[in-house]
C-alpha cells in the first residue's frame, strides 16, 4: 500500500511519482535514472543523431567495436530499424571485471523516417566505429531556387 507524503500540507506530484518509480526499480533491481532517450529505449541502446540538410537526412551511430557482419539495416513503411548486437569482451580465466560502464547485448533503434526520402537510394556505411546512413531526398521533395526577373 502506498503512502502519499504530504510536505508543509502540499502535494507534489511530481515528486511522487518519481518516488513512486524509485520504488518500482528497487522492486526490479533497475538503476534509478534511465540514459535512454525515448520511452521505448533501453541504456543498451547505442547513441544517435540525425542531420538534415537540402539533401537529405544523415544519421550518424556510435557503434564502437562492432563489425558489419552483427549489424541489420532495414527500411520498412518509412520505419528504419538498426539492429545487432555486440558482443561480451574475452576476458582471461584469472581477469575480474574491476569497472563496467560499456553495454553489451542485443539492441534495436527504430527511427520514422519523412515521407520525403527516396528509400531506394539510401546508402550505410561503418567506418571507425560510426555507422553513418544516408537518407537522400527525393528529387521533386529538394527545395528549388527560382530565379527572380526584375523589370
Amino acid at each position: 500500500m502506498a503512502i502519499i507524503r504530504w510536505r508543509n500540507d502540499v502535494w507534489r506530484p511530481a515528486e511522487e511519482l518519481r518516488r513512486l518509480q524509485n520504488e518500482i526499480n528497487d522492486l526490479f533491481d533497475l538503476p534509478e535514472v534511465f540514459p535512454g532517450r525515448g520511452i521505448f529505449d533501453r541504456s543498451t541502446s547505442p547513441a544517435l543523431d540525425m542531420l538534415e540538410t537540402d539533401e537529405g537526412y544523415t544519421i550518424y551511430c556510435d557503434l564502437p567495436g562492432m563489425d558489419k557482419k552483427s549489424l541489420e539495416l532495414s527500411v520498412t513503411s518509412n520505419v528504419l530499424t538498426i539492429k545487432g548486437e555486440r558482443k561480451p569482451r574475452q576476458l582471461g580465466r584469472d581477469a575480474k571485471v574491476f569497472r563496467n560502464e560499456t553495454w553489451e547485448g542485443v539492441f534495436q533503434r527504430t527511427l520514422a523516417v519523412p515521407s520525403a526520402v527516396d528509400n531506394e537510394k539510401i546508402e550505410a556505411e561503418l567506418k571507425d566505429g560510426v555507422l553513418k546512413i544516408f537518407l537522400p531526398r527525393r528529387e521533386e521533395d529538394k527545395p528549388k531556387q527560382i530565379e527572380l526577373k526584375v523589370r
